[in-house]
């Protein structure tokens, strides 16, 4: 059994959907068969941070399409393959490579060594890649509409304003046309200098979500261009997300899919409501997109 000494070579950042490779590993996990290439098309989620799905397709071998039911980060030192929550170390770790494990049926005929072709669905990864973007949007608007309510200097976000949404994010889920975003709103977060109650607990939430999403429609009517800057095509390479608003140039680290500008989400809206987390109050802001 060999397993890859480099990380997976990803084309999924350029838009790439259909990507010739060969493939070099293959094992059983479960049910299913593990399937690594030299290079794939497929975005695969990672459970570091999980907040984008992975991309859904097939995998053509022998004139045979097999449809890959997970797409997933793993990890090998070149003893053992680790995947997804199991890797025991960091992304990037020296002397670790890190994998795009495609898993598939497990009688598929998919051997090492073979040429295969992976496609994915175009639609799922659009839907996705408007999700993202539109949250990347949204939390910008959200941390500009929060920014009076900051009493002590906090670290900013890409526009220079307080970073809300890095501080007080809980998690994020990047969904197809959409996102959801979940932000505690706990004693650390009032320490650090933001009066929740003023901008949140006791504030008209509909008010501001019509804030923040005319923020967002403004930059979509703009339609301000959108890039995704690397610093090289391993899997690990640090990606960033780049806009260019009216109100300046945004930079994001994100590894996820992306529209190609704001101009194609068409009519986004963003929706706030609290909810409570075994006493704390959580802010969730749900963002749509609607082309």
């Amino acid at each position: 059994m060999t397993l890859p000494q480099q990380d997976t070579r990803v084309t999924y950042p350029e838009g790439e959907l259909v990507q010739p490779a060969r493939v070099l590993h293959v094992e059983p996990f479960d049910d299913r068969l593990v399937v690594v290439t030299d290079v794939t098309s497929f975005h695969p989620v990672d459970a570091a941070w999980p907040d984008q799905p992975a991309d859904t397709g097939v995998i053509d071998a022998h004139g045979v399409s097999h449809a890959v039911h997970e797409a997933v980060v793993a990890a090998t030192d070149g003893d053992a393959l680790h995947l997804g929550a199991d890797i025991p170390v960091r992304k990037g770790t020296e002397g670790w490579s890190f994998l795009v494990a495609h898993l598939v049926d497990a009688d598929a005929a998919i051997s090492e060594d073979d040429l295969v072709a992976i496609t994915a669905d175009a639609s799922a990864r659009r839907a996705l890649s408007l999700g993202h973007t539109a949250c990347h949007a949204a939390s910008l608007a959200l941390n500009l509409a929060l920014a009076p309510y900051w009493s002590k200097p906090a670290r900013t976000d890409a526009l220079g304003n307080p970073d809300f949404d890095g501080i007080a994010i809980a998690s994020s889920r990047i969904e197809p046309g959409g996102s959801l975003d979940r932000y505690r709103l706990n004693k650390s977060l009032r320490r650090a200098g933001f009066d929740a109650a003023a901008a949140l607990l006791d504030a008209d939430l509909d008010d501001l979500a019509r804030t923040v999403t005319q923020t967002v429609q403004g930059w979509v009517f703009a339609n301000a261009p959108v890039r995704i800057d690397r610093d090289g095509d391993g899997l690990t390479d640090r990606r960033t997300w780049v806009a260019e608003l009216p109100v300046g140039t945004a930079e994001i680290p994100c590894g996820g899919t992306h529209a190609d500008s704001l101009g194609e989400l068409g009519n986004a809206h963003v929706d706030l409501q609290i909810v409570d987390d075994d006493g704390t109050p959580v802010v969730e802001m749900r963002t749509t997109v609607t082309t």
